[in-house]
């Protein structure tokens, strides 16, 4: 923080924090909030949801949207890329049939740093080893000198944007799969109930939620039910027209 605290001419952390409270939002705010936000992620982090994902989720929802052949999946929150190219690879290991239909992959963050690394799919070899098989890592990446970048048909099934969460989402569709992931944890409870009511904007009635492994709509928000599969949590509205997969 200190040299945003200098460049900006402030004398302490103190005299910034008061300037972010009582002024609008800025390109300080910005910086002030990619300097304090970690991008701690991998491939298939903690992979219950991605199992989820491929065994139940999309195989339901592409029976309900056979006849309209489209599915919106949204990475709200997407770091350096890991966890939407995660989908991308998956859906191109084991849905061959979606190349056919309309799929849109959106991924948003923040940070315009950490986009702009996503969007060229560059990790080093310690990234590469994390949550990645050497199978995966063979067909859908390529070596380069010092690091591996993701190959070009997956980089261009997803669709980086550059998004604050605390702002209007009106650019967005509504999406059949939303990834909320470890985004809660970092917000009061009034910004998390008011984030979850925008979610359930997003979200088609018969959509899906997954947030991370510590967080929950439990006291939050009850329009949302849980529903677990094998080990994976995950959310949907409470409509009693929306028939829970089994």
């Amino acid at each position: 923080m200190q040299p945003i605290i200098e460049s900006a001419g402030f004398a302490s952390i103190p005299d910034l924090v008061t300037y972010l409270r009582t002024h609008p939002f800025d390109s300080l705010h910005a910086q002030t909030i990619e300097a304090l936000v970690t991008n701690e992620t991998s491939f298939f982090r903690d992979s219950h949801p991605f199992e989820a994902l491929k065994k139940y989720v999309l195989p339901e929802l592409i029976k309900q949207r056979e006849s309209e052949r489209s599915l919106n999946i949204w990475c709200a929150a997407c770091s350096n890329g890991q966890e939407p190219y995660s989908i991308a690879i998956l859906i191109h290991e084991h849905f061959p049939m979606l190349p056919n239909w309309s799929v849109n992959l959106i991924a948003t963050d923040f940070s315009t740093k950490v986009l702009a690394r996503a969007r060229e799919g560059h990790y080093n070899q310690l990234e590469i080893n994390r949550g990645l098989t050497k199978n995966i890592r063979d067909r859908y990446f390529q070596k380069l000198e010092t690091d591996w970048q993701i190959k070009e048909q997956i980089r261009q099934m997803v669709d980086f944007r550059q998004l604050n969460l605390l702002q209007s989402w009106s650019s967005l569709p509504q999406f059949d799969v939303i990834f909320l992931r470890n985004v809660l944890i970092y917000f009061d409870v009034v910004t998390k109930k008011a984030l979850l009511k925008k979610i359930k904007q997003q979200l088609r009635p018969d959509g899906y939620l997954f947030l991370g492994s510590g967080e929950t709509t439990i006291s939050l928000d009850e329009s949302f039910k849980r529903v677990l599969f094998d080990k994976a949590i995950c959310y949907r509205l409470h409509n009693p027209e929306v028939k829970i997969a089994d």
